[in-house]
């Protein structure tokens, strides 16, 4: 009998190829407001509490721009441990000039979107007390999009004056574009193991672990059968789930394997794509 997914799995970073390590640093740690915790030639690591890796960032001189309308990363998201800490960053990038691409209400939380240099979308919100998340009469949460407070969210902000991330945020969930949902569902609920929590039509599907309103998000607005991105493209090259222990990894290799999706299983990790090419390393923490 396949158990159900422990409570503990959760995103753990992600992994991006930018154009400019630079510049890209100049955003995360100025703008965004995580620290650096290694550089190693090209590759810088990003953290919030100087200990544990939540960015990855890449320098590729030959990689090119992402194609429109292909598969890949839609956003990744920033999760802050409260509403005062997005308020902060709301300010602060309010302060500095940088162009925001919305601000929304989802009912279980409140989030801010924008981009990076390279145009990866960055979604940076927080979520309100889990007895106030909603659901409908099928189980799903209530998911809604309605305009922030933004007001509200700024005047939660302390007077002590930006100071970075807080140490306590991590990658709360990831976003991706897919080329077949049903595809998706197959891979990610009876592959990895989620569960689903939010089906809007036939666009989209959200699932997570341990009644979390989402870990991942998949769409296909993209376009249904879009292609996959160039390998050299800019962009997600991978991402991580993180999972409590060894056997847990058992588990989903069995459920891979269950449903002929291809994967390599290492000391500590497995290595896998979904059916619309986006890589996933699965941890055992």
């Amino acid at each position: 009998m396949v158990k159900i997914m422990d409570p503990k799995t959760h995103i753990g970073l992600v992994h991006l190829i930018v154009s400019n390590l630079e510049e890209s640093c100049d955003f995360y740690l100025n703008k965004i407001g995580f620290k650096e915790l290694v550089r190693d030639g090209s590759t810088v690591s990003l953290t919030a509490n100087g200990k544990t890796p939540l960015v990855i960032l890449e320098e590729r001189e030959d990689a090119k721009v992402k194609p429109e309308r292909t598969t890949g990363l839609y956003h990744f998201a920033i999760l802050v441990p409260n509403r005062a800490s997005l308020g902060q960053s709301l300010l602060h990038l309010l302060q500095v000039g940088y162009p925001l691409q919305g601000a929304s209400d989802h009912g279980f939380s409140e989030a801010v979107y924008l981009a990076d240099p390279d145009g990866n979308g960055i979604e940076i919100y927080a979520d309100r007390p889990r007895e106030q998340w909603e659901k409908t009469q099928n189980g799903e949460y209530k998911a809604i999009t309605m305009a922030m407070d933004a007001e509200g969210v700024l005047a939660e902000a302390s007077n002590g004056g930006w100071a970075g991330l807080p140490d306590e945020t991590v990658i709360g969930h990831i976003h991706l574009h897919v080329d077949n949902l049903i595809a998706a569902e197959n891979f990610y609920i009876d592959g990895i193991g989620f569960e689903k929590t939010i089906k809007m039509a036939e666009s989209a599907l959200f699932v997570s672990a341990g009644g979390y309103h989402h870990h991942l998000g998949l769409n296909v607005w993209a376009g249904i059968g879009a292609p996959h991105p160039p390998l050299d493209s800019l962009g997600l090259k991978h991402y991580t789930i993180e999972v409590a222990g060894n056997s847990d990894l058992d588990e989903m290799a069995a459920r891979l394997h269950s449903i002929g999706a291809e994967y390599v299983m290492e000391d500590g990790f497995i290595r896998t794509a979904d059916p619309s090419g986006n890589v996933v390393l699965i941890l055992a923490g």
